[in-house]
């Protein structure tokens, strides 16, 4: 957990979503599979369940660069985190960005306004979704790779599309 901040956790791990957020991959499922490359969440790994990190997809130790090797898809999908600041998307509490909301989300804290603004931005990825589908057979992985691993980034599981 970041330095002075700490939160809690009125809710139980893993349920009472909002009933508009309804994410198909839990956060320990995407560390599996592979997501922003490897390097995202490592220096946090103390807050949340030691299991969700136990068959994480991960860089080497003192490795900083991000590897598109590590994601399910081999593809790049992440922005640059002075990209995401920039536009506006990191809550002050969150610094790394939505994947840190959803871990402290799925734990069970709720922050009233910023969930609501974290689940819109969650629902917009869904313009991608239709993209996939109208493009893409199910379950080809070498059709829209780069696509496919954004939206496994929002807890979307594409490898179902």
């Amino acid at each position: 957990m970041q330095k002075g901040y700490s939160y809690k956790l009125p809710e139980p791990i893993g349920k009472n979503f909002d009933p508009a957020f309804k994410p198909e991959l839990t956060p320990k499922q995407m560390l599996m599979l592979g997501v922003f490359g490897g390097v995202y969440m490592r220096d946090c790994v103390n807050e949340f369940p030691q299991d969700w990190f136990a068959n994480a997809k991960f860089q080497k130790e003192g490795s900083y660069m991000h590897d598109p090797k590590l994601n399910y898809f081999g593809a790049n999908a992440s922005q640059s985190l002075l990209v995401w600041k920039k536009k506006g998307w990191i809550y002050k509490d969150d610094p790394r960005g939505w994947f840190q909301w959803y871990c402290r989300y799925y734990m069970g804290r709720r922050i009233l306004g910023e969930d609501e603004r974290q689940i819109k931005r969650w629902k917009a990825i869904r313009r991608h979704i239709a993209q996939i589908k109208k493009n893409c057979q199910v379950g080809d992985k070498v059709c829209r790779p780069k696509q496919r691993q954004a939206v496994l980034h929002w807890a979307y599981d594409s490898r179902k599309m």
